[in-house]
């Protein structure tokens, strides 16, 4: 049955240069009209009576109209055979298009949309499998320090406590990335849009970073009084991200600078770190969840979760701003530029 069907699908589709399905069912009738005449004319002139002709005149219109009208709707029960795999769980399967009118057009969207869901389906899988895997880590890891010290093998010191709580915040703070990742996917985060001060506001976030980080020696270049309108909670979860990922990645000692401007209209915010940075190839992908570059140089070595740099960019957009990762001579440099309201308006 699979072998006919191929056949049946491998036939020749002679309407398909025509651009329009009107076009195409008004020579299907012209050409029955003209068989249907001919046979009756053919058979006359034989001597052949109206019952054998009109017969004959209608078999050869089926046949005729299905040749015809085969690249008309092999699409359309291509289309059904297609969604019913879909529904099964199989996106491999696609639309043979090759005409040109209305059910070619048809044709060639569900191909796109197939291969949309297609593509949302490996982006879900991929998402249970890493979330899966950053979650595994800290539970194995708080779980292996928890039987130790209940068998009694670690004594319930200091210092295996303080590691219990750094596993239980690293996945407490996976847990609320994947919330704040939700809301903004799912666009039930409004802006609550504030002027502030950007200088204050950055030496802040930056002394949290020095907190969690306390190897990089972190630096504020802000130009005094600069004030800014954006959303206080969300930037900083913009620029906290940002610090916490040039930290990981930079060397004991090695810089982290955190620069804001203002040309232009524009709330230009850079941080600068020393590490590897990221190559070419990989800059158009860091910000996308569970990032993992070669080499990973973001998102998950040094206990990141790869989600940092992806509510970064949620964020940001969020706000009509852009980042990106910029040209730097040494290390990594990520810009986040925010439009600003005109000097005095609200």
């Amino acid at each position: 049955m699979s072998v006919m069907h191929r056949l049946w699908t491998a036939l020749p589709r002679p309407l398909d240069p025509m651009r329009s399905i009107k076009i195409k069912l008004g020579v299907l009738a012209v050409c029955n009209a003209c068989v249907g005449g001919l046979m009756m004319v053919w058979g006359y002139g034989l001597g052949f009576r109206g019952r054998v002709t009109l017969p004959a005149a209608l078999l050869i219109s089926v046949v005729i109209t299905q040749i015809l009208a085969h690249g008309m709707t092999a699409p359309l029960r291509e289309m059904t055979a297609v969604a019913r795999a879909m529904a099964r769980g199989d996106y491999r399967r696609r639309v043979r298009v090759t005409s040109r009118d209305e059910v070619g057009e048809l044709g060639r969207a569900f191909n796109r949309m197939a291969d949309d869901l297609a593509e949302v389906d490996r982006q879900r899988r991929d998402f249970v499998a890493n979330v899966s895997h950053e979650l595994r880590t800290p539970i194995a890891a708080l779980r292996a320090i928890l039987e130790n010290v209940a068998d009694g093998v670690t004594p319930a010191e200091p210092e295996v406590l303080e590691g219990a709580l750094a596993q239980t915040e690293r996945l407490g703070r996976l847990v609320t990335q994947l919330l704040d990742l939700s809301r903004v996917e799912a666009g039930a985060v409004a802006l609550d849009l504030t002027s502030f001060e950007i200088g204050p506001f950055l030496e802040a976030v930056a002394g949290e970073a020095r907190v969690g980080h306390p190897g990089p020696v972190f630096t504020v270049r802000a130009e005094p009084g600069l004030v800014v309108r954006a959303d206080r909670d969300r930037l900083h979860q913009v620029v906290a991200n940002l610090l916490d990922n040039a930290a990981r990645h930079s060397p004991p000692g090695g810089a982290v600078t955190v620069t804001a401007t203002m040309p232009a209209q524009t709330l230009r915010l850079e941080v600068r770190d020393e590490g590897p940075g990221i190559p070419v190839a990989d800059r158009a992908q860091v910000f996308e969840r569970f990032s993992r570059g070669s080499a990973s140089q973001v998102g998950t070595s040094g206990g990141g979760t790869g989600l940092g740099l992806a509510i970064a960019r949620w964020v940001v957009d969020l706000h009509d701003g852009e980042i990106a990762v910029a040209d730097s001579p040494r290390g990594c440099l990520i810009r986040v530029v925010l439009p600003q309201p005109p000097q005095g308006s609200s």
